[in-house]
């Protein structure tokens, strides 16, 4: 990343797309589902045509059977039949576009889901540098969800209620002008309230969405640090900052809810009064037994029906309105250019042999503020090389360039005297295993936390690793062995368990770079001097990267770099540096005072 990378993902959350170009890339979804559409489009216009219809029957039973009071039981029971077909036929058409167009929608929000979380999966560090997890799980389920309704049918709903009102008009002016003018003249109205609607319920709804990211990154950091909350009982504290934050989310929705119930009583209103002017306008020419009572009545259902997608709309442009605004939020995260360049064209890692170098390497986390300078060393294929550094210096810097978890503003870093970015990524990253301090164990067994669902990786290769990692004798005490249950982030397990269970899932990879960044630090004393049994096999061969304050860990390291506020102050081997009496020699007393007192408590 670059240092104006902040600058972007802060920009990003106000960032405020083209309607025009976002409803297409919507559509664009519905590319692959177009014959099911052109079935979802034919049957609108069948349950249109049903609809618009039934008064005409009903309008023919009125003025030629019962305002006459002709009796012909024969042509009433025939027009009753046709009445009642098509109410079954409408229903049958409505419950099968609904299936249909539901289908389509599930699969629509299948691969959006599917395509967030890939791309999510692929971005830089920097990225969740500057989003939260909780603003990440709102843009992949509530955002994704809010695109249901408009996926399931809101789009061909509205283009058959447009259809429906158009149909209703034409029919209405074919059978009397005068009172299709009357029917229509509150359109203008209702588009004035619609235009005023739109814009409050936009601001509203952007409001509300940010809220719930707010809610559920309060929640996933909360929950997942409710042991420190407990600890220095924050419980007041944290409640009060959850209140101002649901407080906000509540005002919005209630302010959704307000204009939501605004809407259907105004429609519902001018809808009575266009009745109300139509039977006054025919008030005269009814009682004068000019003006057919069937037409009346055809007119009246008519204009009901011509405000029951007109409400249907209003209903939909909720969800419509909810829909937009959350594709925004999702494309805002699909559009961002920031992820690691993997190159499926790049060379091959099979063979790497693990020479690491940097060549006068900068990088900054954001602009100017640069973490490493210039920072220059070589490590030779199967060497231990050990880093070390007071807190902030670097070191885990390192480490995360080497794995390309950030991409470096200048210098180079080179594997095998090749360039990182020339590599496959995801090849790359088979071959160096990480042990990181904070260890992350998945729900399931312990097996599977090894293997992390590496086929590669057999039975015989989990055992091998557990007994390198000195994990075999808690396992082995364990009912079920490796297939003993890891609870979320096993918290079952003491630390010192989990960090060898991360240590075995290194070493399960066999690879060609292996990184211990603190690795031991929430190892007892008894638990290191079984890794370090095991050191010296498992880093045969391969190349080994140390960060660590113990001297035990770091001592018999091949050369070990001092960093100093991003720079190397001093390289050489254990004796060597001791010699120096410098930073490193600082470093190594301090460690030995520390365990002299541990000792004496």
């Amino acid at each position: 990343m670059n240092g104006s990378g902040s600058k972007r993902y802060d920009k990003g959350e106000e960032r405020i797309y083209s309607k025009k170009a976002n409803v297409t890339r919507l559509l664009s979804y519905f590319i692959p589902y177009i014959p099911h559409i052109a079935i979802a489009v034919i049957m609108a216009f069948a349950i249109n045509a049903t609809v618009i219809v039934k008064p005409r029957v009903l309008q023919r039973v009125i003025d030629d059977y019962l305002v006459p009071e002709v009796c012909d039981a024969a042509a009433i029971s025939r027009l009753g039949l046709i009445f009642f077909g098509l109410i079954l036929l409408g229903a049958v058409l409505n419950y099968s576009q609904t299936i249909l167009l539901n289908f389509v929608g599930q699969n629509i929000m299948h691969r959006l889901r599917t395509e967030l979380f890939n791309k999510i999966q692929h971005m830089k560090m920097a990225f969740f540098d500057h989003f939260s997890s909780g603003r990440l799980l709102t843009r992949v389920t509530n955002d994704v969800e809010a695109l249901n309704e408009l996926f399931s049918g809101v789009l061909i709903n509205l283009f058959r209620d447009a259809v429906m009102i158009i149909g209703i008009i034409w029919v209405m002016f074919s059978m009397n002008t005068t009172l299709a003018f009357v029917a229509i003249c509150s359109v203008p109205v209702i588009a004035v309230i619609a235009v005023i609607y739109r814009k409050a319920a936009r601001k509203n709804f952007i409001r509300m969405k940010r809220a719930v990211g707010r809610i559920n990154g309060f929640l996933a950091e909360n929950i997942s640090g409710m042991k420190i909350v407990q600890i220095f009982h924050r419980e007041k504290q944290k409640f009060d900052e959850y209140n101002s934050i649901e407080k906000d989310y509540f005002e919005s929705s209630l302010r959704e809810v307000i204009l939501n119930s605004l809407g259907r009583p105004i429609v519902e209103v001018i809808n009575n009064l266009a009745i109300a002017a139509l039977v006054w306008v025919c008030a005269g020419d009814i009682l004068s037994g000019t003006f057919e009572y069937g037409v009346l009545y055809t007119f009246i259902s008519y204009v009901r029906e011509f405000f029951q997608p007109i409400n249907e709309i209003a209903d939909k442009y909720t969800g419509l309105q909810s829909a937009v605004i959350s594709s925004e939020r999702i494309f805002e995260i699909m559009d961002i250019k920031e992820n690691v360049e993997d190159l499926k064209t790049g060379i091959s890692c099979e063979n790497l042999r693990g020479e690491i170098e940097f060549r006068n390497v900068w990088f900054a986390y954001e602009d100017g503020n640069w973490v490493l300078e210039d920072v220059s060393f070589h490590i030779k294929p199967g060497e231990t090389v050990a880093f070390v550094g007071a807190t902030g210096s670097g070191k885990s810097t390192i480490i995360s360039l080497i794995t390309r978890f950030y991409d470096i503003q200048k210098g180079e870093i080179l594997i095998d005297g090749v360039d990182i970015k020339k590599y496959r990524l995801t090849e790359l990253r088979r071959k160096i295993a990480v042990v990181l301090q904070d260890v992350f164990l998945f729900t399931g067994d312990i097996a599977s936390n090894i293997r992390l669902n590496n086929e590669e990786i057999t039975d015989d290769d989990v055992y091998r690793a557990i007994k390198t990692a000195c994990a075999d004798s808690f396992i082995e005490s364990l009912p079920n062995g490796i297939k003993s249950e890891v609870k979320e982030r096993g918290c079952t397990f003491s630390s010192g368990q989990r960090q060898l269970l991360s240590f075995a899932r290194a070493v399960a990879l066999n690879p060609a770079v292996l990184i211990l960044d603190e690795a031991t630090a929430y190892i007892d004393t008894e638990t290191e001097e079984m890794i370090q049994r095991s050191m010296e096999n498992v880093t045969s061969g391969r190349t080994s990267i140390l960060i660590a304050h113990r001297l035990s860990t770091i001592r018999c390291a091949d050369r070990i770099y001092v960093i100093d506020r991003g720079r190397i102050a001093e390289e050489g081997d254990h004796d060597t540096l001791m010699n120096l009496n410098g930073l490193y020699r600082n470093y190594v007393e301090l460690s030995l005072k520390n365990r002299y007192d541990e000792a004496d408590i």
